[in-house]
């Protein structure tokens, strides 16, 4: 926690220290490359990625906007994919999922996973191939689960005892087969937010090991004359680094699969250790590749295969934000910088800019960590610890708690946040009434809208006191 003081935690001793691990850089205008897409570069001081200079799409399309690099997570889909090669790879629809990535995903040989009707309906709007598609969610509606299996849908991931019997129901008045994972809970403590770790006992998803529900609803699955069982699923959390998690999951899953198999004598092929692996924001970030993943999960699953005695099932993996997150950014425009001085003299610069918490809700809601550079001009001025800010009305409405910008940073320019793809369009709002960014991708020199900006239009469609004069 922060050191207390009578005016605040802001004016503590200290309060103004830039965090260990980020350090006054040499150069304020490079780029630190683990942190952008692959094209990233920077050419005469502009920001350059897919070929394309960020102050030529500002001039084009307007800030805020999201910048997203087509080659690159074409190329990141394709590097899970093959180091996963004997695995089923699923992109996360819910860190960005539009008709256009979605199509992306499926040239690459990806599979796609969603967990609500809407997610849904962009999927199969993008004619992404049903049987591929994987249906999550702790709360699905009958509406749903009916919509899922008229798509033929090829697994739906059930998380309750009551969402058993209704997907029961439906199957039955459909007289429709419908491929079943029942997800587990394995008390796993993911090294991650509270917020994103999602095995540990005390949430909302699945069903625990070790109080003997997830065994129980494997029977009731089994029992459900249409409900056809394929496997456990487990998923222990998001922007994880440390693959001692999956070990332990994995370890305490497949005790599971092979009881089902001894007790019920039922050998289920598949199994999704889920994924959730991290990617960098900032320099403390240290990801690891693909391969390594493959190689160290595959290992984990082996070897615990071999102690129980068991076939390897065929396994699903579900990378989460590690294939879109890295490959966009966002671009905003100054409005103003405010340097405040605080108790004791101690300065902060506040860099103000015309997006925020609607466009990256990340920061406010996991406090969240990201980096950010000057993106249209190239500067001489030593570098100062600034903090980027929305315009909302909230203190904590901030998009970079702490970053170094070179000094002369003004109204006007340019700041771009990498690192964005995933958890940031997808969970945007209208607070404030604000239009949500468009999404801008770029290839090989040419940029293309793929979702547009709001309008004020689609502010007021659903206002339904307006009335046309």
């Amino acid at each position: 926690m922060p050191p207390s003081h009578e005016a605040g935690w802001a004016h503590a001793d200290g309060a103004l220290k830039a965090p260990s691990w980020l350090r006054p850089p040499a150069d304020p205008n490079a780029l630190v490359p683990s942190l952008w897409p692959s094209t990233a570069e920077k050419v005469d001081g502009d920001l350059r990625i897919g070929g394309v200079a960020v102050p030529d799409l500002v001039a084009d399309f307007m800030t805020p906007a999201y910048v997203l690099d087509e080659a690159d997570l074409r190329a990141r889909a394709r590097s899970f994919r093959d180091a996963f090669a004997t695995f089923d790879v699923f992109y996360a629809g819910k860190a960005f999922l539009c008709t256009e990535v979605a199509r992306w995903i499926q040239e690459e040989g990806l599979c796609l996973d969603v967990c609500t009707g809407g997610e849904l309906t962009v999927a199969l709007r993008a004619g992404f191939n049903p049987a591929r598609i994987g249906f999550h969610g702790n709360n699905k509606s009958y509406a749903e689960l009916r919509r899922a299996v008229d798509a033929g849908v090829g697994r739906i991931i059930v998380d309750s005892f009551a969402e058993i019997e209704r997907l029961a129901r439906i199957t039955d008045d459909m007289r429709r087969t419908q491929p079943v994972m029942v997800r587990v809970t394995a008390g796993v403590e993911a090294h991650t937010h509270e917020y994103i770790a999602t095995a540990h006992e005390d949430q909302k998803f699945g069903f625990s090991i070790a109080s003997g529900d997830a065994l129980e609803a494997v029977k009731r699955v089994k029992a459900a004359r249409r409900l056809e069982l394929i496997g456990l699923h487990s998923h222990i959390g998001s922007q994880i680094f440390d693959s001692s998690g999956f070990e332990v999951a994995a370890r305490r899953v497949l005790a599971l699969h092979a009881r089902v198999a001894d007790e019920l004598g039922v050998t289920l092929p598949d199994l999704d250790l889920g994924g959730g692996f991290g990617i960098a924001y900032t320099t403390q970030d240290d990801p690891s590749d693909p391969a390594q993943l493959a190689t160290e999960i595959s290992k984990i699953v082996e070897h615990e295969c071999r102690a129980l005695g068991v076939e390897v099932p065929r396994l699903s993996i579900e990378p989460g934000r590690a294939i879109v997150g890295p490959a966009m950014c966002t671009v905003y425009t100054v409005g103003t910088v405010k340097p405040v001085t605080l108790d004791g003299g101690a300065v902060r610069t506040y860099v103000s800019v015309d997006g925020g918490m609607s466009d990256n809700i990340r920061t406010a809601l996991y406090d969240a960590d990201y980096s950010c550079t000057l993106a249209n001009r190239e500067s001489t001025a030593e570098p100062v610890l600034a903090r980027v800010v929305g315009k909302h009305c909230e203190a904590g409405d901030i998009v970079v708690k702490d970053e170094f910008l070179p000094g002369d940073v003004e109204p006007g320019d340019l700041v771009a946040v990498p690192g964005t793809g995933a958890y940031c369009r997808s969970m945007s709002s209208n607070y404030n009434y604000t239009l949500r960014p468009p999404v801008i991708a770029v290839r090989d020199g040419k940029a293309r809208v793929i979702v547009r900006r709001e309008t004020e239009d689609d502010l007021l469609a659903t206002d339904m006191g307006v009335t046309d004069e």
